[in-house]
């Protein structure tokens, strides 16, 4: 048996440098602000929250109705931290904050070992921090971050297992429960990814009898026990919970295509189907029902890799390079792991629809594989080049956005930016279509973190040009991530200022004052339009007008589903009845123009371009 080598030093310094930057990016200011926003970000949030008020850690809920699309691990982690730190926007961030510290601190011990350097472990943590990907998606309660953690930690002890002729079996069962919870985030990607890169490694570095043997030594039954020890209960109780309802029929095929069977009020799948079924088969397939997703062009898809890795991504087509030079090497076999922990992933989204945060699971590979690049000292010789062009582009950005800064207006203090935005419909599949909504005059708003953006990119391309040209190339990397996470602070700056556009939360400020227990909140089009409603009043009976759709749809008919879904109808009965109604209205969705109503209609707030009306004034 050949033990591993010893950590190389300085680790704990490492550590504790990426500690400070996680508190002051992750951990502070960037917990409480901006609010949450409509979509994913407060409806993860609320089905946290309604775990604590329903006492049911099985089934998951939005607004009242079965939620089952979804696995469990980060509603129950954001559940725990509204236990621990009560509700609030800053207790739901909390575990993806801390997902990101586990992250940067395991590639900082992933590249130091693999590349015998703590240059390149610091590389890996500071790059983790401040590339733009990682920071934005985890501005979102989305478990995509989740997933690299587990899929990366799953990697790494299969990694460290490789040391050894026979791996010890601890690292086998850690992998297995890393696996597990992968599962437990994302579902069947969870151990498809790991699997799937491990068994192609093997294959390619030992061939197919040297990968069965190598298989055997690495426990696999024993390792097989742990993942569904882990992984299995949950699924059973949640299948147990949600059985099939009536007769909803089945998958069947004719005339050349799949036809999926659409639920009817009492006749639904259960949960087995609705997630193993159509959450992860027919979603892949792109049959999944309803049909209320897109998804991103191929083109755009890797190109984005370019921006959530920025700037770094400047050196990725180098160590890229460097990684497939050396693939083969005997004593680089590292390389080989990583390249296909970067591709498959990407291969697999390829074939599929597709996020643009789906690239989340391969950055990680692609961060050790820039942090160990960067960490060599040919790179240090030979890095003018890259360091000229990175100057330029920094540059260009820097000047663009000086250009808005003197070109734009300064619009008074009590200006809606909503109003100053020309709206694009056609881009909000996308998870920030909204900020392509900005123009010239829009702007104006935005000069402060402009400027901050201008400083940064030119001031941290400029010092790592500089100190790159006096033969310290390891100053000039920390220079390049001093710009980087000051263009992190311009980010979140701009998020806020924008987020009234993406929120209902300064609605919800607006009516809590002047509502009471029994008056009725009605969102007029699809509940994720306007979910901060619920979680900041704390209503998990919002009334949906005109929008039985997406994530409330599936779950909508079971039979002990609320009645909270109106029509015109309905809603023209209510709004002249005794009961007060609260109705959020957003007058620039075009495809739901507000039908006229009997009887008068107040104005009560309005912000972001929403507006909140009722059926009666303010009481005295």
């Amino acid at each position: 048996m050949t033990p591993l080598l010893p950590e190389p030093r300085p680790a704990r310094g490492n550590r504790l440098i990426l500690l400070v930057l996680w508190f002051a990016f992750y951990a502070s200011f960037t917990l409480y602000a901006p609010p949450l926003l409509d979509d994913a970000d407060s409806v993860h949030s609320e089905v946290a929250r309604e775990i604590l008020l329903r006492h049911d850690w099985t089934t998951l809920y939005a607004n009242g109705i079965r939620y089952l699309e979804k696995a469990p691990i980060l509603y129950w982690s954001m559940a725990a931290s509204f236990r621990v730190f009560g509700v609030s926007a800053a207790a739901a961030r909390l575990p993806l904050a801390l997902a990101v510290l586990a992250l940067a601190l395991t590639l900082e011990s992933f590249a130091r070992r693999a590349s015998r350097s703590a240059k390149a472990g610091l590389y890996a943590g500071l790059i983790t921090l401040s590339s733009f990907g990682i920071f934005i998606f985890s501005r979102i309660t989305i478990p995509d971050v989740v997933v690299c953690l587990w899929l990366t930690l799953a990697l790494f002890f299969f990694w460290l297992s490789e040391e050894y002729e026979e791996a010890p079996l601890l690292l086998c069962w850690l992998f297995a429960a890393a696996c597990a919870l992968n599962v437990l985030t994302k579902g069947l990607i969870g151990i498809v990814f790991p699997i799937a890169i491990v068994a192609v490694y093997l294959l390619l570095t030992r061939g197919f009898r040297g990968a069965w043997r190598r298989i055997r030594q690495l426990h696999p039954l024993s390792s097989l026990v742990v993942f569904f020890v882990l992984a299995t209960p949950w699924h059973i109780l949640a299948g147990l919970a949600n059985p099939t309802q009536g007769h909803p029929g089945n998958l069947s095929y004719g005339n050349g295509h799949w036809s999926v069977p659409l639920p009817t009020d009492g006749n639904v799948h259960g949960w087995f189907w609705f997630y193993f079924v159509n959450e992860q088969v027919l979603r892949y397939l792109n049959l999944r029902v309803p049909r209320d997703y897109d998804t991103v062009p191929l083109v755009l898809f890797y190109g984005l890799i370019f921006i959530w890795l920025m700037p770094w991504s400047i050196f990725l087509p180098s160590a890229i390079g460097r990684a497939l030079r050396r693939v083969l090497a005997p004593e680089s076999k590292g390389n080989l792991l990583l390249l296909l922990w970067a591709a498959i992933p990407l291969l697999f989204f390829s074939l599929s629809t597709r996020q643009e945060y789906y690239v989340l699971p391969a950055l990680p590979a692609l961060i050790l594989l820039i942090a160990i690049h960067l960490a060599q000292p040919a790179e240090a010789r030979s890095g003018m080049r890259v360091a000229v062009a990175l100057f330029g582009v920094g540059t260009v950005a820097a000047a663009a956005a000086l250009f808005f800064v003197f070109h734009s207006k300064a619009p008074s203090p009590d200006t809606d930016l909503a109003s100053l935005l020309q709206q694009n419909p056609g881009d909000y599949a996308l998870s920030f279509g909204h900020f392509l909504d900005l123009n010239a005059q829009a702007m104006g708003m935005f000069r402060v973190p402009l400027i901050v953006t201008a400083i940064s990119l030119f001031g941290g391309t400029l010092a790592h040009l500089l100190l790159r040209r006096s033969g310290r190339p390891h100053a000039a990397m920390l220079a390049l991530a001093a710009g980087a996470f000051g263009f992190l602070l311009a980010a979140h700056r701009g998020l806020v200022i924008f987020s009234p556009t993406l929120t209902s939360y300064q609605l919800a400020q607006a009516i809590a004052p002047r509502l009471r227990s029994d008056d009725l909140i009605v969102l007029h089009g699809e509940y994720e339009a306007g979910s901060t409603l619920g979680f900041y009043l704390r209503r998990n009976d919002l009334h949906i007008w005109d929008g039985r759709s997406s994530n409330l749809w599936y779950g909508s008919f079971f039979p002990d589903a609320p009645r909270i879904f109106e029509t015109n109808a309905s809603i023209a009965q209510r709004w002249t009845g005794p009961q007060r109604i609260f109705l959020w209205q957003d007058p620039g969705d075009h495809d739901r123009p507000l039908p006229a109503l009997p009887g008068p209609v107040y104005t009560i707030a309005t912000s972001g371009g929403k507006t909140i009306l009722s059926n009666q004034p303010d009481r005295p």
